[in-house]
């Protein structure tokens, strides 16, 4: 057999390529960047040949490194596959998914029971934060379910969610009380602020063709779930997605404000991120698979 250069060696080189920088590869194969930058000089020792052109700020690949990384990927991808299939079926496996509080409370945790179900054997460990995070740089993550934006590349598959509605939102009561409110007085009335939300109550008024101060007229809360909450008590009118309070539209607690005389905004929020490399690992195979098959998309 042809002799091949070894395996830390492609590996190292693979990770580099596909995230573009040799820091990234050193946190994701918990090594110092220059054992990573060690292993790829072997390697190009090895082929007589350079697989990456360098600068002062990145590394960008040779076209044999390109070749290279076209056959390595997979490869990597399907050796991953393979080995979690013959793990022992009664093992579990923990599967680290990590979303904003507000999507773990009002969506996520209701569903979880049926996954569960379906799949015994993975362990699923929910964290959230409302921080942005980087999935090429959170090792610990398998899943991140990011909102408002994502960021792409370096490794990272992302998926849309859906379409989602925004709209005004209050309690019957409030409803009520301000049935015969038009536009001009639209902005006196008490309105929840969601400091996260990256849909704004000017982007709702513009939406509808109404001309509102930019001044807050009631409180605010870095939290959906919270914002919510606070108009089924009647404290005001609330623009959040429908994805949050489906449950409240359906029991009542929530209407739409104005009876169909304003429209909604749709927009993406959330994203599903996941990284190439463990695409067809079994756990994030099935869990992305059956998120997006309940997000409908």
């Amino acid at each position: 057999m042809q002799h091949t250069p070894s395996m830390h060696a492609l590996r190292a080189f693979e990770a580099a390529a596909r995230l573009g920088s040799f820091a990234r590869a050193a946190e994701e194969l918990h090594l110092t960047p220059s054992a990573i930058s060690h292993q790829v000089r072997a390697l190009e020792e090895h082929f007589g040949r350079a697989m990456f052109m360098r600068t002062s700020r990145t590394v960008i690949l040779t076209p044999e490194g390109e070749r290279l990384l076209a056959v390595l990927s997979p490869a990597f991808e399907k050796i991953a596959a393979v080995c979690a299939e013959l793990s022992p079926p009664t093992q579990k496996q923990d599967l680290s998914v990590h979303c904003t509080p507000s999507f773990a409370a009002k969506w996520l945790s209701p569903r979880l029971p049926v996954f569960m179900a379906e799949h015994r054997n993975i362990n699923i460990r929910i964290s959230s934060s409302a921080d942005q995070l980087d999935l090429a740089r959170e090792d610990e993550i398998d899943v991140l379910i990011a909102y408002g934006t994502a960021r792409r590349g370096g490794g990272v598959k992302t998926h849309a969610l859906g379409t989602e509605e925004i709209a005004a939102l209050c309690s019957p009561d409030f409803a009520a009380a301000n049935r015969d409110v038009d536009e001009k007085d639209f902005e006196n009335l008490v309105r929840l602020e969601s400091t996260f939300s990256p849909v704004r109550w000017s982007d709702w008024a513009r939406h509808n063709g109404i001309d509102m101060a930019a001044h807050q007229t009631g409180p605010a809360f870095d939290r959906g779930s919270m914002v919510i909450a606070a108009a089924v008590q009647g404290l005001g009118l609330a623009l959040e997605t429908v994805r949050f309070a489906q449950s409240e539209l359906n029991a009542g607690s929530l209407v739409r404000f104005g009876e169909g005389r304003f429209r909604s905004i749709e927009r993406e929020l959330h994203f599903l991120c996941y990284r190439t490399r463990d695409e067809a690992t079994p756990k994030v195979r099935r869990f992305c698979d059956w998120i997006m098959a309940e997000s409908g998309v």
